[in-house]
């Protein structure tokens, strides 16, 4: 290719701590795109930024440190495009949380990027498989998991906010 503009550089995606401040960023972000598909679907309208405070009060993200855990976020050009949560749930399953690509920035592999370093941390804590919850409305999210071969379960957990839940074996890897 001899057009620089059409060469796509990967993202640089590495793990941060979940109190900086692109991390409580795209955090809120997170929570503030499936709470108004949420209220959307279900009451016809938006999130309030009080609704939005009590779902990150109510879904903490404190759990995303080492060692059990971690944050990863994905950079284009040295700014925060998107997350990836990834915690232990016992000594061999991971668990995905907060999965968040910015819009303007969907559609150009960066969630492919952030699931791919997030099963290679997930090995790399000892992971054998890894599973994530969803809700069927993010049709994105869903279609994105069963293309990384995820697989459906039987629930895992009760949130009453979850409707399918996902399973995925990891290679083994070498640390």
């Amino acid at each position: 290719m001899s057009d620089a503009a059409t060469l796509r550089l990967p993202w640089a995606v590495r793990a941060e701590p979940v109190d900086s401040p692109d991390a409580r960023t795209l955090l809120r972000e997170y929570y503030t795109e499936v709470a108004d598909r949420y209220f959307a679907l279900h009451e016809g309208r938006r999130s309030t930024a009080a609704e939005i405070d009590e779902g990150v009060t109510e879904y903490p993200s404190g759990d995303l440190r080492p060692p059990n855990g971690l944050l990863l976020v994905a950079r284009d050009g040295g700014i925060a495009a998107g997350c990836v949560g990834v915690r232990m749930l016992d000594a061999r399953t991971a668990e995905l949380k907060q999965m968040f690509v910015r819009p303007a920035k969907r559609g150009l592999g960066c969630a492919d990027e952030l699931l791919t370093a997030a099963d290679t941390a997930a090995a790399r804590m000892g992971a054998e498989r890894v599973r994530l919850d969803t809700r069927r409305d993010l049709v994105e999210a869903v279609a994105l998991y069963r293309r990384h071969g995820f697989g459906e379960i039987a629930p895992y957990h009760d949130d009453p906010y979850t409707e399918i839940f996902f399973e995925k074996r990891l290679r083994q890897r070498l640390r």
